[in-house]
């Protein structure tokens, strides 16, 4: 940042910045920390000498609060995948079973909108699909904040409904699954991804959704195929076709960089003798409002009865049992 030249290319500079101000908030914390460690000790090793207590029973009432703090550095190390500290696109889908599938899809983004909202990331909706009768066919929101992908990235998979459904005259039970896809933002200098022209389908549409009256009244929405990978994306936020294909180009490269790292991992597994499940479309937990309450994830054995509450954007037990497990 010393260096005279330093402004002379803004998107880089800006991105310095923003990578030592991450980085300066963590050491912060750890310092932070570290000094309530130190007093702590220090006070101990005082009461040894000289017991008292009252400053006993006060060391004993800030412990937890302390516990909690290092166990959130223990859950922050485990964050240390290539783009773990990046924002991340998440999506979702709806599966098979039209109104059901529809109405849990929109469950979903809520759900998913309220975590961002409690941690303070920001959102950015790219698509939405609307359902034909109520919900939404497939939302794609951009997260943007410090280890948005390291934390979200652990919610890819099929998320499962059982519930007595609101749309069926006659109140049956019904089950409904909606997939969840999580992609990392890489950066432009990190993708170096070739795309053929000759290799992309490209569509546009007219909008839908929320997005003011002119994204509804002109074909400004992208769909864009990848032909030999079948991947698809899309993009109708912006006001123009040429920024909506910008941006679906960039996730395009985006999903095609994570394809790669994945076919070496799974190269890498087959290698050493390990099955790691790093596919899209595993279910990893359901959600259960009747006969009783309960959402349990497949992955880690992790429970609650509080639907409610994990409905409303709690899922940090969650998230942390599966990046203690590590992952698998």
């Amino acid at each position: 940042m010393n260096d005279p030249s330093f402004w002379n290319l803004k998107e880089h500079a800006e991105s310095v910045i923003k990578q030592m101000n991450e980085l300066k908030e963590v050491t912060e914390d750890l310092e932070k920390i570290k000094r309530e460690v130190e007093e702590k000790e220090e006070l101990l090793e005082l009461l040894k000498v000289d017991p008292d207590i009252e400053l006993m029973n006060t060391i004993q009432q800030e412990m937890p609060e302390l516990s909690k703090k290092l166990e959130e550095v223990k859950l922050f190390l485990l964050l240390n995948g290539p783009y773990d500290h990046n924002n991340c696109i998440l999506e979702i889908h709806s599966g098979a079973g039209g109104t059901e599938a529809c109405d849990w899809a929109n469950m979903l983004y809520r759900m998913y909108l309220r975590y961002c909202e409690k941690h303070g990331y920001k959102t950015e909706l790219l698509d939405y699909q609307e359902g034909d009768e109520t919900g939404i066919k497939s939302a794609t929101i951009r997260v943007i904040g410090t280890y948005a992908y390291g934390y979200l990235k652990c919610e890819k998979g099929v998320h499962r409904l059982v519930r007595l459904s609101p749309f069926d005259a006659n109140n049956k039970r019904h089950t409904s699954f909606a997939s969840v896809e999580v992609t990392p933002e890489i950066e432009e200098d990190d993708t170096d991804i070739e795309i053929k022209e000759q290799d992309l389908k490209i569509d546009v549409y007219r909008a839908s959704g929320a997005g003011g009256q002119h994204v509804n009244t002109t074909d400004s929405a992208v769909r864009i195929t990848h032909l030999p990978t079948k991947i698809v994306v899309t993009c109708q936020n912006e006001r123009s076709q040429i920024q909506n294909r910008e941006k679906a180009m960039k996730l395009l490269k985006n999903k095609l960089r994570l394809l790669e790292e994945e076919k070496k991992e799974r190269e890498l597994a087959n290698v050493v003798g390990e099955q790691k499940n790093i596919e899209f479309g595993s279910q990893i937990r359901s959600y259960v409002l009747h006969p009783y309450s309960l959402v349990k994830d497949t992955r880690t054995g992790v429970e609650t009865s509080n639907v409610d509450k994990v409905l409303d954007g709690d899922l940090d037990q969650f998230i942390e049992a599966y990046l203690k497990k590590g992952g698998k």
